[in-house]
């Protein structure tokens, strides 16, 4: 399996991982386990780095579907190559560190981290074209 695939595989990972971070944040709140198990009619307020981690996740999900995009594409039609694994592989690592920082609640180096990962992204979209 190429490189492109595996940061692929290895990104679908974290973000099948990634809710068990707030899943612990909304189980310790209070009614948590209640909520859980019930309706979810009502909403509780989470700690502060649960709701983060939940956002970063939402982010996450955004971004998956662009990124598996570029890599199936660029890998059905034969244009991966180094660069493409080069953008792959940014965008998995800056997504794994983006969910770190985002989580730990550190602003201006989450932004930083965004746009590295969308840097990866553009590695994969130059040899498309």
């Amino acid at each position: 399996m190429t490189t492109d695939l595996w940061m692929l595989v290895l990104t679908t990972l974290l973000c099948i991982l990634m809710p068990m971070i707030y899943v612990t944040g909304e189980l310790a709140a209070p009614g948590g386990v209640e909520w859980g198990l019930g309706n979810r009619d009502t909403s509780f307020e989470l700690p502060p780095w649960a709701a983060r981690a939940k956002r970063a996740h939402a982010n996450l999900v955004e971004n998956l579907l662009p990124f598996a995009a570029l890599v199936l594409v660029a890998h059905v039609s034969g244009r991966a190559n180094d660069m493409t694994a080069l953008g792959a592989t940014i965008f998995f690592f800056s997504r794994l560190a983006y969910a770190v920082v985002y989580t730990a609640g550190i602003t201006v180096v989450r932004t930083v981290i965004f746009f590295v990962g969308a840097a990866g992204l553009v590695l994969i979209l130059i040899p498309l074209f």
